[in-house]
């Protein structure tokens, strides 16, 4: 995808459409990020799979949140607030923060505001990787 999107039609999209695209990039940027920290397979899943849950994202969000922009925070909440069902892994709560957060980094992928959505990407691994003791 080498041009923006037009921003008149991101705002169209429903925020499950932004989410969907916000984890597949977050899922992406995390696995790579890990790869600074370890080559085994089976370690990279683990961890991964950590970083990139429900519970996980909606932790990030929480220490987050005073980072981001009133903008960047309305785009949260319309995805927190888009009716979706949660996990058996997850509260509704953390589903749905985690939904927020993810929509919020697809509406900057689609913008292509890469510079922002890496700044919050590395602050979010940051957030993680202290979690996880990494």
């Amino acid at each position: 995808m080498n041009s923006k999107f037009p921003v008149e039609e991101i705002k169209t999209l429903s925020p499950l459409v932004l989410a969907h695209v916000g984890d597949a990039y977050f899922h992406l940027y995390i696995r790579t990020r890990l790869l600074q920290v370890t080559h085994n397979i089976t370690r990279l899943h683990e961890l991964s799979a950590e970083i990139v849950s429900a519970p996980a994202q909606a932790k990030i969000y929480s220490e987050l949140e005073n980072f981001l922009s009133e903008e960047e925070r309305d785009i949260f909440r319309r995805g927190r607030n888009a009716k979706s069902h949660a996990p058996r892994k997850a509260t509704v709560a953390e589903y749905h923060a985690s939904t927020g957060f993810e929509a919020l980094l697809g509406e900057l992928f689609l913008r292509k505001n890469l510079m922002r959505l890496d700044e919050i990407c590395e602050q979010a691994f940051t957030i993680a990787s202290k979690e996880i003791n990494l």
